[in-house]
């Protein structure tokens, strides 16, 4: 079945809308950040570039390290965006864009984001790097789709009990990570575990300046939370659309955090762009051992 173009927009040189890109500027291996000004800092380690485009807050940049060839993207910040970001891409490898049709043969994409976030934990420090292990919906996003086959509900209804999640949000979801990209990013260093992947910055983080919060007490039921040998270590806004989309397209992915905050002790980074830099640098050699 042919794909609308009002469903499947593409500009007038045949890339997709936002990304403006084209299935051969991407790489099948797939570096995520937020911050636009990011996707520099990473690709000037590169060994060779081919090809870079921006447009908006969606910056990619494709080329080489260590003979193996990556592409960088900037997501921006929030759920929202990665919808767009994951569609889209998914298009550029899986429908073609010519008939407007998916294809026979899906291929797979390998997506690493590299991100910043802070602490839930005490024992997770300032200056660390953590695996998101799961990433914990708390925005809706991802009930847009059909998800059962990626729900994890007795964590779930763990979750729901524990926090006496409120009725009138959406549904919480725990979606795992890719283990084969957890692997290869894991190290006797690094520390993992639940990714909460809120919809906000402000309230839906728990941050009061002059609004009140729907409940007051959340972020401290959120880091008290465990199941099993499972527990909530930090709270941003990507991954769990990332992992969702992800599951429910075929692809790869797993996210890496540089700790640069602990919200427990109050306690912020001395040094966080070296924090980051250190990231970059050890995230892209583990993804070419």
């Amino acid at each position: 079945m042919q794909i609308k173009q009002s469903e499947l927009i593409l500009n007038a040189d045949g890339s997709v809308y936002h990304l403006n890109l084209k299935p051969e500027n991407i790489a099948k291996d797939i570096i995520f950040v937020g911050d636009q000004d990011r996707v520099d800092k990473i690709t000037k380690h590169f060994d060779a570039i081919e090809f870079t485009t921006q447009k908006r807050e969606f910056k990619t940049t494709t080329g080489t390290y260590k003979n193996k060839r990556f592409s960088v993207i900037s997501t921006g910040i929030g759920p929202d965006n990665i919808d767009i970001v994951m569609n889209e891409l998914d298009a550029l490898v899986n429908i073609d864009l010519y008939t407007r049709k998916p294809k026979e043969n899906l291929s797979q994409l390998n997506i690493v984001r590299i991100g910043t976030s802070g602490s839930l934990q005490v024992d997770i420090p300032v200056d660390s790097f953590l695996i998101s292990s799961f990433g914990l919906d708390l925005n809706g996003l991802l009930h847009s789709y059909q998800i059962e086959s990626i729900c994890n509900t007795d964590i779930e209804n763990a979750f729901v009990k524990h926090t006496n999640w409120s009725t009138k949000k959406a549904a919480p979801i725990i979606i795992k990570n890719s283990k084969i990209l957890e692997k290869k990013l894991s190290s006797d260093h690094t520390f993992t575990g639940i990714t909460a992947t809120a919809g906000g910055f402000y309230g839906p983080q728990g941050r009061v300046l002059r609004l009140a919060l729907q409940d007051d007490n959340l972020n401290h039921k959120i880091d008290s939370f465990q199941f099993n040998s499972h527990r909530i270590t930090n709270l941003e806004m990507e991954t769990s659309a990332i992992y969702g989309l992800s599951k429910l397209l075929g692809h790869n992915s797993c996210s890496i955090n540089a700790i640069i905050a602990n919200r427990a002790n109050g306690t912020f980074s001395k040094k966080p762009g070296k924090v980051v830099e250190d990231l970059i640098i050890y995230s892209l050699n583990k993804l070419t051992e």
